[in-house]
């Protein structure tokens, strides 16, 4: 258990704020019971958020549960990246030594970003995924320490906090969905102006139903006077309370601060500013104490003493008796830890602060720098490098702040803390050309950047330029999210460089501006891509002509496959291994792989892709293993081999989880759900989808697939509501920019299925005329037949349309030829001439398929031909309209299923055999075959014989032999007096959509 949980202020009871600390104690008891809590707990400085949170955690701590707090850290206006999740966790750490360490066990290399003390961190080459690991790494290891113990997690002065913080905090908050663990958060509601970073995850938190927000108002009257009386033991003046709380404005910490000044007599010629009231206790104290609050107010939320020490220039004694005074003026307080000292209230030191003279607060932070330059061991190790950088320049001392501030940047990036690296790259750019030129000169790449590979030079000896910078801070932007400031970066980047002979560097800047635009949705990212490629051809072979070889195929495999594409995926593989670019070369050869598969190669392709994942696993290049985890099982659905595919992608899901790679995770879940709807297992491929559907990272791409997974499910089990909102979802998320055939054909095939089933045939053509007038690109054929054959339904004007977009279509699998000839008997079906032959073909091919749905569709259209052409193979109509409705039935195709029991019931076949007789009715009464029956339902109806003999499969010559028996057992001489009768007779209750005969 921890130690009590410190009290920061000098009211002894506590009022106001009963109803808050009920919700919040019933919270702590939903909790115990296994259900996660969430509360933002806002209100302006000294309302008394900090209080409310020490009354409930002390409650918390009365009944068994660990707390842990951390406080977001301002260091003068800068943020500690994630400072008060790893003050939190190293509190955690204490109290469940045991619990913490079991369940980060085998991940303590990552959790170390967060906690140095979990060990060392993983070198590596970072992701666009890192933060999203290291986010999923912690709620995991949350949900796994509060499974059997509950657990308080409390983050104050959120207003503070660095982005990483907040978008940590966000990722739990959003993803907790088990544990025994209550989460507060409290933030300055009166710092949030419109500009202010927490505004925005403020406006996003509000829509999770899972989260609740506490605004704490200020104290009434009545209340004010129940903490003057508990601050002065005894019942205050009337005229007092109403002065008091008329200057406050109910405001807690103001209170306070009053009735003691009021009690000691301070208040006499106080102004009515409540600045200038905190700063008159400080002004109370013996000269050498004001100066040490001075020094403590610039070093942060918390100072070490030693460091005071250092940085006070005083005598031991004169020190400690100067904190004596302010500690006993109730103005400092000294740290849990016994290691150092803080100010009771953050507004005390926020005004002391402000009452510094600018040049007194520079020399302040310069003796912070100066102390922690010689010292190191000052402060704890994880927080040296980014107080320095803090100190130095807040000094206003280029020379040392500019490499200070590229250290600390380095140390962000390790962490995974690419918000604050950012942030960093671009306060050393703002440094660069106020820092002297030797300073820079003795600043090398290969210390501070690896946002790209060396560009005809050597990094261990070329200074490093302002370009380099400019790299890193666009890598960073991207891995952070921050892609607008990123693209910004990297446009000015390019405007440097266009009076420039560095084609290398301008290369690379232009593969990343690709990346940008396609992720912002502002286009393709070809175009950037091409720039890119004229600058690099004709070069000698490098890392950067590689990658730009690697991404414009990669970009063209998915795009536009073809020649082009295979042989800049060669290229790439070639100059990679020549210039010893390991990564760069195993990336490249699964998009070869890909590109083989796709050209007819299949097992060619596929066996490099599978040596690719083995190489890529055994030496730990997670990037590449990553993809081919998405890739190759995406290559062996595309040639039918689901059930192999299925297999990999199970693999691939515990890999991403064992890494916290959600969008990675939501890649492969999406393939995983397309593969496993192939084989007939629909509720698996919801549940892949649903698996991902709560975690947040996923890019608008892997949102997009799901989006369309979902809509083909909603489309075969005839929501087709649901399948209208899916496709605009999914639209939407891809932009129209977006033209790749993996996204936009499916989209069009169920737009076209949506639009025929809704009886919408002019919508369906005008959705297929689209997609057919650009032509099919190659390697489209998993897209493209799939559409060919749904578009075969709508109406005779496309389908000349179809048999020509169908030439351009290939089919090197046994899946896409078994399409083909399904797509063929369609389109004769179409005119109205497809025999039993015809679909026999297609059946005997899917037979060998482990395609359940499309084998029901085919059998299905294999027994109306066989009815249409006579009763002679009435029995194996019989049985191939039982398989298609079982099958139906257990995948819960309800479209499909209708479909079938519809031709059944018209063929007079029984879907189930009848077990017994069943009563005998009117119509049994008339001594009808059941044939003569299903005639006379038609006559009553008013059809024709022609019209009888399409219904019934029958020759109209045999409808009229069966309309002649008829009259002949009814006794009547026409078709109305038959009609008349069984409608006399209660035969055949007329049925919606049908009218009987007058």
């Amino acid at each position: 258990m921890l130690a009590p949980v410190e009290n920061r202020s000098v009211s002894p009871v506590f009022v106001g704020r009963r109803d808050e600390l009920d919700l919040l104690e019933d919270a702590l008891a939903r909790a115990a019971a296994g259900e996660p809590q969430a509360f933002l707990i806002g209100g302006e400085a000294g309302v008394g958020k900090t209080r409310l949170v020490e009354e409930f955690t002390a409650v918390a701590a009365r009944r068994g549960a660990v707390v842990a707090l951390g406080g977001c850290v301002e260091i003068g206006a800068d943020g500690l990246p994630f400072a008060p999740f790893s003050t939190a966790l190293r509190a955690l750490r204490r109290a469940l030594p045991d619990e913490l360490t079991a369940a980060a066990a085998g991940q303590e290399a990552e959790l170390a970003r967060l906690l140095p003390e979990m060990g060392e961190t993983r070198p590596g080459r970072h992701d666009e995924e890192g933060m999203a690991r290291l986010f999923e790494l912690t709620a995991r290891l949350l949900e796994r320490v509060t499974a059997d113990r509950t657990v308080v997690l409390a983050l104050e002065d959120l207003h503070w906090a660095d982005a990483s913080t907040r978008h940590l905090l966000s990722y739990l908050l959003r993803t907790l969905r088990t544990g025994r663990l209550v989460v507060l958060a409290t933030y300055r509601a009166d710092d949030i102006h419109r500009r202010h970073p927490l505004r925005p995850l403020l406006a996003e938190l509000d829509r999770l139903r899972t989260l609740r927000r506490l605004e704490l108002g200020r104290l009434t009257r009545e209340e004010t006077g129940r903490q003057i009386a508990g601050i002065l033991a005894e019942e205050p003046d009337p005229v007092q309370v109403d002065d008091i709380f008329e200057r406050s404005d109910g405001n807690a910490f103001f209170v306070e601060e009053l009735a003691v000044a009021a009690h000691e007599g301070c208040c006499t010629g106080l102004t009515d500013s409540l600045r200038d009231l905190l700063l008159v206790r400080v002004e109370a104290l013996p000269e050498t104490a004001q100066r040490v609050t001075r020094i403590v107010a610039e070093g942060g939320a918390t100072v070490e003493y030693q460091l005071l020490e250092a940085v006070a220039r005083l005598g031991e004694d004169e020190l400690i008796t100067a904190l004596r005074a302010a500690v006993d003026a109730n103005l400092l307080l000294a740290t849990p830890e016994g290691d150092g000292y803080r100010f009771r209230h953050s507004l005390v030191r926020e005004a002391v602060g402000d009452d510094l003279l600018p040049g007194e607060r520079s020399r302040l932070h310069r003796r912070y720098a100066e102390a922690l330059e010689a010292r190191p061991a000052l402060v704890p190790a994880e927080e040296r490098v980014m107080r320095l950088a803090s100190h130095w320049y807040h000094a206003h001392e280029p020379a040392k702040a500019l490499p200070a501030v590229l250290a600390a940047s380095v140390e962000a990036r390790s962490r995974s803390a690419y918000s604050e690296q950012l942030r960093l790259l671009e306060r050393a750019m703002e440094l660069w050309d106020a820092a002297p030129e030797e300073v820079r000169s003795r600043l090398r790449p290969v210390d501070h950047t690896e946002a790209y590979p060396p560009c005809g030079c050597d990094p261990a000896t070329t200074p490093l330029r302002y370009l380099d910078l400019m790299a890193e801070a666009a890598v960073a932007g991207r891995f952070c999210g921050e892609r607008e400031r990123a693209l910004k970066i990297t446009k000015r980047a390019l405007r440097l460089l266009a009076d420039e002979d560095d084609p290398l560097r301008s290369a690379w800047f232009w593969v990343q501006r690709s990346r940008l635009v396609r992720s912002l949705g502002r286009g393709s990212g070809r175009e950037e891509l091409a720039r890119a490629q004229d600058l690099v051809r004709g070069l000698p072979p490098s890392e950067v002509h590689a990658q730009v070889l690697v991404r414009a195929a990669n970009w063209s495999m998915i795009h536009a496959p073809g020649p082009e594409a295979y042989d800049d995926a060669e290229r790439a593989v070639a100059y990679a291994r020549m210039v010893g670019a390991r990564e760069t070369e195993l990336d490249a050869r699964q998009v070869l792989g890909a590109l083989k598969v796709d050209a007819g190669a299949i097992e060619a392709g596929l066996a490099e892709m599978y040596e690719v994942k083995e190489r890529a696993l055994a030496e730990d290049v997670t990037s590449v293993a990553l993809s081919v985890y998405i890739n190759l099982p995406s290559e062996l659905e595309a040639v039918g081999r689901s059930r192999d595919a299925v297999t990999l992608l199970e693999e691939g899901v515990a890999f991403a989880e064992r890494h916290g790679l959600n969008d990675t995770k939501a890649w492969v879940c999406g393939n995983l759900a397309e593969s496993l709807f192939s084989l007939g297992r629909w509720q698996e491929s919801e549940a892949a989808s649903a698996a991902v559907a709560d975690r947040v990272g996923q890019g608008v791409s892997a949102q997009g697939i799901h989006a369309t997974r979902r809509a083909e499910l909603s489309l075969v089990r005839g929501d087709f509501a649901d399948v209208q909102r899916q496709l605009t979802l999914a639209q939407n998320l891809f932009g129209a920019h977006e033209r790749a055939a993996q996204h936009h054909l499916p989209l069009t095939r169920i737009a076209v299925a949506l639009a025929l089933a809704e009886d919408r045939p002019t919508d369906a053509r005008a959705h297929l005329e689209r997609a057919l007038e650009p032509g099919f690109p190659p390697g489209a054929q998993r897209y493209a037949w799939p559409l060919l054959i749904t578009g075969a339904e709508a109406g005779p004007d496309v389908l000349a349309a179809l048999r020509e977009a169908a030439r351009s279509v290939a089919a090197p699998a046994p899946v896409w030829q078994a399409h083909a000839s399904w797509l063929r008997a369609e389109l004769l079906r179409a005119e109205g001439r497809a025999g039993p032959d015809d679909w026999c073909e297609v059946v005997t091919a899917f037979e060998r398929l482990e395609r359940p749905y499309d084998l029901a569709r085919t059998r299905h259209r294999l027994a109306e031909a066989l009815l249409a052409a006579g009763d002679e193979d009435r029995d194996r109509a019989t049985e191939l309209l039982r398989l298609a409705h079982a099958v139906a039935g257990h995948l819960g195709a309800r479209p499909l299923t209708d479909t079938v029991t519809s031709l059944a019931q018209r063929a007079r076949i029984p879907l189930i055999p009848k077990t017994s007789a069943d009563p005998a009715g009117p119509a049994d009464t008339l001594g009808l075959t059941s044939r003569e029956r299903d005639v006379l339902r038609l006559v009553c109806a008013g059809r024709t014989n022609r019209q009888i003999a399409a219904a019934l499969f029958i020759s109209p010559k045999t409808a009229s032999v069966h309309v002649s028996n008829i009259l002949a057992k009814l006794g009547v001489s026409g078709r109305g007096e038959a009609a008349a009768l069984a409608h006399r007779l209660g035969v055949f209750p007329p049925e919606r959509g049908e009218r009987a005969l007058a």
